[in-house]
């Protein structure tokens, strides 16, 4: 496993300062609009430039509960070079979104840190994670988490929010490895043409932008250290869709693209010959009903 690389000063500096910087202002949980239910997808993942990193598949269920309908996923991707990507999320939806459970698992070459985290709804946060010296550490913190938190729900939000809402802001907490609050703002940036086959549609594409709070979030956008922002399209009306997204799986990690997969059959036994070898077996079939 490759190990996390050293800081810099002024990565440390920041580390520093999250210590002591004040928790993310909670927004509004997100109202469910659509129900979330079944659903199994096939997902890509891939550079910015097209080249391909990993494949994998997107799992939904639901079952009613007495607190509302209990959704799990579970979005797990397949690195070309063994690495994996899994995160498996359990929350509740009645009329707003809320958390129960998130865990990830990231390793493997493809990944700076070994990492892997958990968020339970009672704010309790565990991380291990695998330093430069190889050396297995852990964490565990307890925080007191909005009620918008957002942590493996943003795809589901994001297909409930209105396109005429300006900006939307909810919690994440984000793994650095050490834990603690964020906010994701928000914003719709217009319709963007796609088609399927020969189908013209349109995609409403957000932008999501990370907030740090406080003195922390000032010295991070001097130090440029703040990560990119991310871009989601979905596909809006009476049964919103995810399209594509282009984000970071990982802290100082490079913005990837993941997007749906569609089914490629095998070919029939005769469609990669050439004609000639096609006329052969075709006429030695007519000679043996003779």
């Amino acid at each position: 496993m490759r190990a996390a690389r050293g800081r810099s000063a002024g990565g440390a500096a920041l580390v520093a300062l999250a210590l002591v910087a004040p928790a993310a202002a909670s927004g509004d949980p997100v109202a469910v609009r659509h129900w979330e239910g079944l659903a199994h997808g096939f997902i890509g993942l891939r550079t910015l430039e097209g080249v391909h990193l990993a494949d994998g598949e997107l799992v939904e269920t639901t079952a009613p509960t007495s607190g509302g309908n209990r959704v799990s996923t579970r979005l797990t991707l397949h690195f070309a070079d063994g690495s994996l990507h899994e995160e498996r999320t359990v929350y509740l939806q009645r009329k707003t979104f809320r958390l129960v459970s998130n865990h990830v698992v990231q390793k493997g070459p493809a990944f700076k840190t070994q990492l892997e985290s958990t968020i339970s709804a009672s704010g309790r946060v565990t991380v291990r994670y695998t330093e430069e010296d190889g050396k297995e550490q852990r964490l565990e913190e307890h925080l007191a988490l909005p009620r918008d938190v957002a942590n493996g729900m943003l795809l589901a939000m994001l297909k409930n929010l209105s396109p005429a809402a300006p900006k939307t802001t909810v919690s994440m907490v984000a793994i650095t490895p050490k834990p603690r609050l964020v906010n994701l703002e928000i914003s719709p940036s217009g319709e963007e043409p796609f088609s399927t086959g020969a189908t013209g549609r349109k995609a409403m594409h957000y932008v999501v932008k990370v907030h740090v709070p406080g003195v922390t979030g000032v010295v991070a956008s001097v130090l440029g250290k703040l990560p990119p922002d991310s871009h989601v399209w979905v596909l809006t009306g009476e049964a919103p869709a995810f399209v594509k997204a282009e984000l970071p799986l990982f802290k100082d990690g490079p913005v990837w693209r993941l997007e749906l997969l569609h089914p490629v059959w095998p070919k029939e036994p005769s469609e990669g010959k050439e004609p000639r070898a096609k006329e052969a077996e075709e006429k030695d079939s007519q000679d043996g009903g003779r």
